[in-house]
């Protein structure tokens, strides 16, 4: 596969998953369109290993870090004040921290979509 084909494989830790969901949800723009919109993507999308870095750390020292990462202040702060849920939702998302990482790059490719459609029409 050629990078300027689907500059989406130069991403960090993508799975095929997301690769097929930024394919799908990005069908609609123009040329111009997808450009911004993978330039607004790559710099909003959390890479899944960084996710399990800051489980990792939040296990060991800090709870709830992965939280605050993902935009998730109110989970945050309870992971925080509970020990992250005494370990166990810690645990929890040092298991599913992939999942975690798809959903909130999923959130990230919508409102990235919607900037891309306001944003590329003006012929970046």
């Amino acid at each position: 596969m050629d990078p300027f084909q689907n500059p989406y494989i130069t991403l960090p830790g993508v799975t095929a998953e997301e690769i097929g969901f930024l394919q799908q949800a990005t069908n609609g723009l123009n040329e111009n369109q997808q450009k911004y919109f993978f330039m607004v993507y790559s710099s909003k999308r959390k890479n899944p290993q960084d996710i399990l870095i800051f489980a990792a750390i939040g296990f060991f020292g800090v709870a709830g870090i992965q939280r605050f990462a993902m935009g998730q202040i109110g989970m945050g702060l309870l992971f925080l004040f509970t020990g992250g849920f005494c370990g166990i939702g810690t645990l929890v998302d040092l298991i599913n921290h992939k999942s975690l990482a798809l959903e909130y790059n999923k959130r990230m490719a919508y409102e990235s979509y919607h900037i891309a459609q306001m944003g590329g029409q003006a012929g970046l």
